[in-house]
């Protein structure tokens, strides 16, 4: 079997880490073919929103340390131009987390636009015992996401942040039953799939942009990227809304 599973439905790719037998572990040949799974994704014209899980009851365990252990080279998480972890697809990605998601698991994790945990999931730099560091964006995306003084309690402590206490930081987006993450995510795909596109790419890309910009410029890239949608998708959705659609805040 391949360590990294690919699977459609419509316009939802559901992209499987499948190493079940050392929960999910990444090598190198699993990071690198996890790249190109994403890119593939990225390219498919057809594919909108790809959810990205685990098999066997866990996310990912990170880097492979017993491969690591043999002073393999992990520079294709994200310290490569290249690294599969390095930069966002232009199209959405959902974590659905069962499980663990520790070390470069937290990473792939933090990776994605959104996070659905289930009940049993586990977030946490449990490489913080082994001296191992985090090279995978986590340093970076980690204080982004839930702020300086969340990360640093992660980054210095590499204590167990379980399903609820990740959403209350903004970790975790989602909280689901036990055995359901895979099916909530991938239902949670299929409606941001039926959105216009453009509009909702644009949005995407803006907030991602805006980080390294400052607010003058920030303002004038989401009025740059919002062009499009307003060209070509806006003046139909207020017709629709016009029409009778989506009253009373209803996204039927």
């Amino acid at each position: 079997m391949s360590k990294i599973l690919v699977e459609r439905n419509g316009p939802v790719t559901t992209i499987i880490m499948n190493r079940p037998e050392v929960r999910n572990a990444l090598d190198n040949d699993a990071i690198a073919l996890l790249g190109e799974a994403f890119q593939a994704f990225d390219a498919d014209e057809k594919a909108r929103v790809a959810v990205l899980t685990g098999t066997g009851g866990a996310f990912c365990a990170g880097a492979d340390l017993k491969e690591m252990s043999q002073g393999t080279n992990y520079q294709a998480w994200s310290g490569s131009e290249n690294g599969t972890l390095r930069a966002p697809l232009s199209k959405p990605v959902i974590a659905a987390v069962e499980g663990h998601a520790c070390a470069g698991g937290l990473g792939v994790a933090l990776y994605c636009d959104l996070r659905v945990a289930d009940e049993t999931a586990v977030f946490g730099v449990f490489s913080r015992r082994w001296g191992v560091p985090m090279s995978d964006g986590t340093t970076v995306r980690l204080p982004r996401l839930v702020g300086m003084s969340n990360a640093l309690d992660m980054l210095l402590t590499g204590r167990a942040i379980k399903a609820d206490e990740a959403k209350q930081m903004g970790l975790a987006n989602y909280v689901v039953p036990k055995g359901t993450a895979r099916m909530e995510a991938e239902a949670l795909a299929l409606k941001v799939s039926a959105f216009p596109q453009i509009a909702m790419g644009s949005d995407r890309a803006s907030a991602y942009a805006q980080a390294d910009l400052s607010l003058d410029n920030a303002m004038l890239e989401e009025a740059r990227l919002a062009q499009a949608a307003k060209e070509q998708e806006a003046q139909t959705g207020a017709a629709r809304f016009a029409a009778g659609s989506g009253r009373h805040g209803s996204f039927e």
